[in-house]
């Protein structure tokens, strides 16, 4: 399929409006069901100051657009509603519990319309969902709150968790990527992933008391004992949240006050990025953050201890109802620090010889992004840095539009497709979708015409995914 896209045929000198939140509201219909009670309803709403009978009216209006919409199909009420001056987006993540997030764009006055895909749908319908699975990955369900405590513990939960988490949101960072929710991999040598295999064995059978393991690398994935959708919402906290606000020390180098210290005849770099700071302070305190992972019949609740050398970083999950003491930090300390040093330099090394070989990277006329629904990998040249709060792109924001519009026409039909569109600014945007896979390629080629433009991708796909299957 060929499509001549009018996206940026002139909107390059238009000046480019960023969505900000305006408000962000959980309710639940069934706590206020008579009149005067309303407000009962409302569990957490952003932001807060905002006059409590427009709260009212507010909750009322989706409420009333939920039940509106069921009536065409009960099973898949309202996901969003657009209209002349903004949008809604409703997700129903547990039965009766309604999240509503209504974006607005900053400095755009009130009276100007929306250019209909401005905002895409399918972008901040899955920023909604993950604003519910970072939730539930810290505090479990809405569900087990109320068993817990009510409705009073529930709001207290909401409040302590998104009061934080709402100013860690940028929707102008957000885009394809945030669809996806994928992991991205880091590719290893077999010798090297056997030793990887080999560390997790060791420190999992030297420390019975941990359950599950993580390794990373260089922000990307090499192990995980995690289920996929629990891996995927914890890899979110870790690459856009937690390794970010521990980058600096880790720039520092040497002489920062991260001295390696000497364990027998092995460097020691390792840190904790979760609970002690300094083993060695009296005063340290030994509590680590607690996450809910599924279980076959539920959830379970766990300590995670992330725990860092140089660019590799290993996460321990323990039971919560286990009781952690010095002894057991200074133990893991004493047994991984070591021997993950090691594996970070054996890593670095093997990734610089792989470099040397495959010979220095020219500047390629392409750029692309992958996405496997299978095993959720994602590999991404079109993204330089991407965390909750920056998201650096080497293309124009319009094309990145573009790859999202493809992505909803693959979302559409459940056969493999090829999709091919001509932007005004001689670009050309090619998406393919086979077998569980997508690729989103960008071309900036002048004078290419349709058949140029498809051989160049064959190539791509030849050099790049020599191993992957797609379709002609």
């Amino acid at each position: 399929m060929l499509m001549i896209s009018p996206r940026m045929a002139s909107g390059m000198q238009e000046k480019q409006y960023t969505p900000s939140l305006l408000s962000f509201f959980i309710y639940n219909p069934t706590f206020g069901p008579r009149e005067g009670e309303e407000e009962k309803k409302i569990l957490f709403y952003h932001p807060s100051e905002v006059e409590k009978n427009e709260k009212i009216r507010n909750v009322g209006l989706c409420e009333a657009i939920v039940q509106f919409t069921r009536t065409f199909c009960p099973t898949k009420p309202a996901k969003s509603l657009h209209t002349q001056k903004n949008r809604q987006f409703f997700f129903e993540p547990e039965d009766n519990f309604w999240i509503v997030m209504k974006p607005n764009k900053d400095g755009k006055p009130p009276t100007i319309e929306y250019q209909e895909e401005e905002i895409l749908d399918t972008v901040y319908g899955a920023v909604v969902r993950q604003c519910y699975s970072m939730y539930k990955l810290f505090n479990g369900t809405f569900g087990r709150a109320m068993e817990a405590g009510g409705v009073e513990l529930l709001t207290q939960k909401l409040e302590k968790f998104f009061y934080r988490y709402l100013q860690t949101l940028h929707l102008q960072s957000c885009d394809l990527l945030d669809v996806f929710g994928g992991i991205s991999f880091f590719p290893l040598d077999k010798m090297t992933y056997l030793k990887i295999q080999s560390f997790v064995n060791k420190v999992e059978e030297s420390l019975s008391l941990i359950k599950y393991t993580a390794f990373l690398y260089n922000d990307q994935l090499i192990w995980s004992g995690l289920e996929q959708d629990d891996m995927r919402i914890l890899y979110k906290y870790l690459t856009t949240s937690l390794f970010p606000r521990h980058s600096e020390p880790e720039l520092a180098g040497r002489d920062s006050p991260l001295r390696p210290e000497v364990a027998g005849n092995l460097l020691h770099y390792g840190r904790f990025l979760t609970g002690p700071t300094n083993l060695k302070d009296p005063e340290a305190k030994f509590r680590f953050p607690k996450i809910f992972v599924s279980t076959g019949d539920g959830y379970e609740e766990l300590h995670l201890i992330v725990y860092k050398a140089m660019s590799a970083a290993a996460c321990f999950m323990i039971s919560a109802s286990v009781e952690l003491t010095r002894e057991f930090c200074e133990q893991l300390d004493g047994l991984v620090g070591p021997q993950l040093t090691l594996l970070a330099s054996d890593i670095c090394e093997q990734f610089t010889i792989n470099r040397r070989i495959s010979g220095p990277e020219k500047e390629p006329q392409f750029k692309f992004i992958y996405f496997n629904h299978m095993n959720l990998a994602e590999k991404s040249t079109i993204h330089m840095r991407k965390t909750a709060s920056v998201c650096l792109t080497s293309v124009h924001p319009d094309l990145m539009k573009i790859l999202g519009d493809i992505n909803c026409d693959f979302a559409r039909v459940d056969e493999d497709e090829e999709i091919i569109v001509k932007a005004m600014t001689d670009y050309w945007v090619v998406g393919k979708k086979s077998d569980q896979r997508e690729l989103y390629v960008i071309l900036n080629q002048k004078n290419a015409n349709l058949i140029e433009v498809n051989e160049e991708v064959k190539r791509l796909c030849a050099t790049q995914f020599n191993n992957i299957f797609f379709l002609d």
